[in-house]
This record gives C-alpha cells, structure tokens and sequence, in this order.
C-alpha cells in the first residue's frame, strides 16, 4: 500500500481540505508500540486511495492539530476516515483491521 506521511501542520491543513472532495485516510502510528506496529501490518495491507500516515513520537505537533481540528481524543495507533473535514469513522488499537477499514470505506 502506498501512503503519505505527513509531517508538518501546513501539510496536514493542505490534505484535511482535500476531504472535501474525497475520503481519506489517516493513520496514527507509534514506532515504539508493538499494539502499533501490529495496526500499521493491517493498515498497509488495504489498497487505499488516500492514505496518510502520522508518527506521533516525531511529530507530536501535527497528531494534536490533527486531533484538535476533528475533535477526536487522540489515540495511538488510531486510524480515522475523514468526510468533509470531519471524522466520520475512527478505530484504536486491535480495532484497526484491514476488514474493518474496508468495511467503514463502502
């Protein structure tokens, strides 16, 4: 699966604005968390228009913009589909699954 990382709050305005025209997908990721590691094998396992990936160790300041402007208590790992500029699904932990990703996508 390809994805995009994101690392800075211009970037992620940028990407939140592109919900507006289609779904996307972010994904919350721990590089030290063996729980995160395990979501991101079934995260990167769906094939995903628009895909973005946050570390939240190395980019602490974009995962909290993030969760400010959905107003989504930040978890890691967590993903979260976005409508509009609005959460309309999100999952933590062992919730992260490659069938319910597909599943909150149709």
């Amino acid at each position: 699966m390809n994805y995009t990382e994101i690392v800075d709050i211009n970037q992620w305005q940028h990407i939140l604005a592109t919900s507006n025209e289609q779904p996307i997908v972010v994904f919350k990721h721990s590089t030290t968390c063996p729980i995160s590691a395990a979501a991101y094998r079934e995260f990167t396992s769906v094939e995903l228009a628009d895909a973005y990936l946050v570390k939240v160790i190395e980019h602490r300041d974009v995962s909290n913009e993030i969760a400010k402007d959905l107003q989504v208590q930040h978890a890691s790992p967590q993903a979260i589909i976005i409508q509009n500029g609005q959460a309309v699904w999100q999952a933590t932990h062992y919730k992260i699954t490659a069938n319910a990703l597909k599943e909150a996508l149709v």
